[in-house]
């Protein structure tokens, strides 16, 4: 059963008499922004993501712990997977910094991960914490590229970009070279050949980065290469797989008359396109769009699944959920 309500400190009473019949605590998705009705200007927004093994009292320890700081929450979504003794929790909040310090903040959501024997306990402040250092791999297609390079000048995106790399060489009297000229973001040129990938230089350029994002990335990652970043990596494809592979797969749905497109994505795995998935999107098509329509529809949609996505990625909403599925609040 999914309950929607407003979540404050009172939690403690509410699920301490109260024996949990429900599967899943749904709030609204869009992050939430302090109303401030108090005035008081001090206030800082914080995220909070916890999954552990269900236990009786995790929903009142978490709460107590933002409540005896003097914080107050704004939000919560809770999943209690049916049969898995498994718990996920992603909490807003907000919080006086001179009363709650960051480093305070820290070592109390530690002692909780500690208490619950916790796989995942992540506290972000947005408005205090770096940005996100990504890196964007892109190849000849521009459409999802140039998207999250305007997303992020917009400030859509809270990441910061040190690099972009590149399989193809873009000139620079092009809109893509000029775009990060103008922002100095380095743009590297690296010709791959079927023998030579030049996954090593790669490494070496993101080395520094919380995670990559393969913006149209035409290029297989060895697994060598993925065990050796160890870090997260987010792609895009078109969702016409499996039904239609190899090259310009779009002209062939087109031609075999498909009413669905769609765009997926998905965290970057061993096995080529089966990672968990974060984001997917849907759009009907028709007998009366043409060839150039038809491919429109299907890049609007990578665009914007791929930006849904990286914001999930980044408002911690995305968490790990068996051997190869996600939970996203």
């Amino acid at each position: 059963m999914s309950l929607r309500r407003r979540l404050s400190t009172s939690l403690p009473q509410l699920f301490g008499f109260t024996s949990r019949s429900f599967r899943s605590l749904e709030f609204p998705r869009k992050p939430l922004r302090p109303s401030n009705t108090s005035g008081d200007s001090n206030l800082v927004h914080g995220i909070h993501v916890f999954h552990c093994p269900d236990a009786v009292g995790i929903v009142a320890k978490l709460s107590d712990c933002i409540a005896s700081r003097g914080g107050n929450i704004l939000g919560a979504d809770i999943f209690v997977p049916e049969n898995k003794k498994v718990f996920y929790s992603r909490s807003e909040f907000i919080f006086d910094p001179v009363k709650w310090p960051r480093a305070q903040m820290d070592e109390d959501f530690s002692k909780l991960s500690n208490m619950f024997n916790a796989k995942k306990s992540v506290v972000r402040v947005p408005n205090l914490d770096p940005k996100y250092k990504i890196s964007v791999l892109a190849s000849k297609q521009d459409h999802c590229l140039v998207d999250l390079l305007h997303e992020w000048q917009d400030g859509r995106l809270p990441v910061d970009i040190t690099c972009v790399i590149s399989n193809h060489d873009r000139g620079s009297n092009t809109h893509v070279f000029r775009f990060l000229e103008r922002h100095e973001i380095p743009y590297h040129y690296l010709c791959t050949t079927k023998e030579n990938k030049r996954e090593g230089e790669i490494l070496d350029l993101v080395q520094d980065t919380d995670f990559l994002i393969l913006a149209r990335y035409m290029q297989v990652l060895s697994g060598n290469f993925l065990k050796t970043y160890r870090k997260d990596i987010i792609n895009i494809h078109h969702g016409l797989l499996p039904s239609f592979k190899g090259g310009n797969p779009s002209r062939q749905a087109f031609d075999a008359g498909v009413k669905l497109i769609g765009a997926t994505s998905h965290f970057v795995t061993e096995e080529l396109d089966t990672g968990p998935i974060i984001e997917q999107m849907v759009e009907r098509v028709s007998h009366r769009d043409n060839l150039k329509s038809f491919v429109q529809r299907s890049e609007n949609l990578e665009k914007q699944c791929l930006a849904k996505a990286i914001k999930s990625y980044c408002e911690l909403r995305v968490l790990p959920y068996e051997v190869n599925k996600t939970v996203v609040f």
